[in-house]
């Protein structure tokens, strides 16, 4: 009786495990060393060998050599492990028992010591399935269970494992098997298995695995059948409902041509094809001829614009499944991308062109001068016009710091990036400026370029410089008057309390008394 593939060809040691060597190199050096967890979790993609180490793992537990990393298969520990009925290691579909009860009963087993072996290894499929109560029964037992027991759990979605769950065990995480590593694997079981084959094919299939090796090998199964032992690329393709290779590169020579005609043959013939399997096999197709790096038609801009359609198609069918129009939409928009391609070819040609045939220059001083001095005339042209635009848009914006700035500034010239005014504003009119001055510089940005700085000479503010001196000076002369005039009052106050003083004037104010006054017309006279 047959067998299918996938368990035909089952891995029964580690050296037979296909793309997960860290995984391998891991759990063989705990075996090797002795350091052996009490849980272990096993998580990753559907079919990427998660069961398959979890028997394996097991039986280098119970193997009568063990614990080793080679168990060796002839014991009969090893056989009936092999043959999946080793009464010391326990399977169980958490998917199907997955209540309280059954965690209880699993539980009441972890009890008793293992029958045969020096282990008792459970081995939990899906445990994401587990009910919360479930989980919560099997915490106590997964921390501390007897040393002869070992769990090995696992699953397709460890984040639905309660974090109690994943601090209790070692997480190994399996990696998506690689194209590569799956089509060796296909030519070694067609080869023992005497089929032929061509290497396009086992891709094919490969590619619609998508990293799964139990669902690679099933889709081989089918596909040796299909094709009656003879596995060829149109075989595959067409078992699997995908385009013919052949056709899809008829499909992008139509498209480099630009011939329309025989793409809306194409639509037609693609009607009985789900529009989102021909744009993956587009993809594909896309992907490998960018990597060969031998056709130049295929350019890393060209592949980035066919690559966006056929990117922009995928969104297109969630918003309209009609695949005949999409697919059009696609072929056509990639025609289009060619016709830009030729437009920049052509510009660079024209360009060049005129680079070619330029007029020499007579005199190469002459000409360089005149460059010069037309080039300074048409940077001065060309600033005086840029300014008149920024004083229209200032005043547009705010039509009093717009007339304040075109009555107060002047146009200089504008090169190397600086833009040279002249300002004679004053007072009010400088403030208004100064409060403007980012709607100014943003406007410059936007007119003369972002680079431009602004470089302002302030004519204005000398003369209010100058006014401001002068009437300081005038200032510091009436103070001067002032303090002249007071002390010739001092000097001449001191002139008459020493006169006052005098032997005379004193006997006469003796003499006369009362008759005061007298003697101050006296003194002043």
């Amino acid at each position: 009786m047959s067998q299918v593939l996938a368990l035909k060809y089952r891995p029964s040691n580690f050296e037979k495990l296909i793309g997960q060597d860290a995984i391998v190199t891991t759990l063989s050096s705990a075996l090797s060393q002795n350091r052996l967890s009490h849980a272990y979790l096993f998580s990753g993609l559907r079919g990427s060998g998660k069961t398959s180490t979890a028997r394996i793992f097991a039986k280098a537990l119970v193997c009568d050599e063990g614990p080793t990393k080679n168990p060796c298969e002839v014991c009969p520990n090893c056989i009936m492990a092999n043959e999946n009925r080793h009464i010391d290691i326990i399977e169980m579909d958490a998917a199907s028992s997955r209540k309280i009860d059954d965690i209880r009963e699993l539980i009441e087993k972890t009890r008793y010591k293992p029958t045969t072996a020096r282990f008792k290894v459970f081995i939990i499929d899906e445990v994401h399935m587990l009910t919360r109560e479930a989980f919560n029964a099997l915490l106590k037992t997964l921390e501390e269970p007897p040393e002869f027991i070992k769990f090995i759990l696992a699953t397709t979605d460890p984040m639905k494992l309660p974090a109690t769950i994943l601090s209790r065990t070692q997480h190994f995480r399996f990696k998506q098997i690689s194209r590569g590593d799956t089509v060796k694997h296909l030519e070694h079981i067609l080869n023992l298995e005497g089929i032929k084959y061509e290497r396009e094919a086992l891709e094919i299939i490969a590619r619609a695995g998508n990293g799964s090796l139990r669902d690679t090998l099933t889709l081989l199964d089918q596909a040796i059948i299909f094709s009656k032992n003879s596995l060829t690329p149109s075989l595959a393709a067409s078992m699997l409902g995908l385009l013919d290779p052949e056709q899809v590169k008829e499909i992008f020579a139509c498209i480099m041509e630009g011939d329309r005609k025989r793409a809306l043959e194409f639509l037609k013939e693609l009607e009985h094809y789900e529009c989102g399997v021909v744009i993956d096999e587009m993809t594909a197709y896309l992907k490998d001829r960018y990597f060969e790096q031998n056709d130049p038609k295929f350019t890393t801009r060209r592949c980035e614009w066919f690559f966006r359609v056929l990117s922009e198609a995928k969104n297109l069918l969630y918003l309209n499944p009609e695949n005949s129009f999409v697919l059009a939409l696609v072929f056509f928009k990639m025609m289009e991308v060619l016709n830009i391609d030729k437009i920049d070819d052509l510009i660079a040609s024209l360009e060049s062109e005129k680079t070619e045939f330029a007029e020499p220059k007579k005199d190469p001083i002459a000409q360089i001068a005149a460059d010069i001095k037309s080039s300074h005339v048409q940077h001065d042209e060309s600033g005086k016009i840029k300014f008149k635009t920024l004083v229209e848009k200032l005043t547009d914006r705010n039509m009093e710091l717009g007339e304040c700035f075109e009555k107060n500034v002047e146009f200089v010239e504008f090169k190397n990036n600086e833009l040279h005014l002249n300002s004679h504003a004053m007072n009010g009119d400088r403030k208004i400026i100064r409060e403007g001055y980012g709607i100014i510089r943003q406007f410059t940005w936007d007119i003369f370029g972002l680079q431009t700085k602004l470089a302002v000479n302030h004519t204005g503010k000398e003369k209010e410089e100058q006014e401001r001196a002068e009437a300081e000076a005038k200032e510091a002369e009436r103070k001067a008057e002032a303090e002249k005039k007071r002390a010739d009052e001092m000097i001449e106050k001191d002139k008459k309390q020493e006169l006052l003083n005098t032997d005379f004037v004193q006997k006469a104010i003796n003499l006369f008394g009362d008759k005061k006054d007298a003697v101050s017309d006296i003194t002043e006279n």
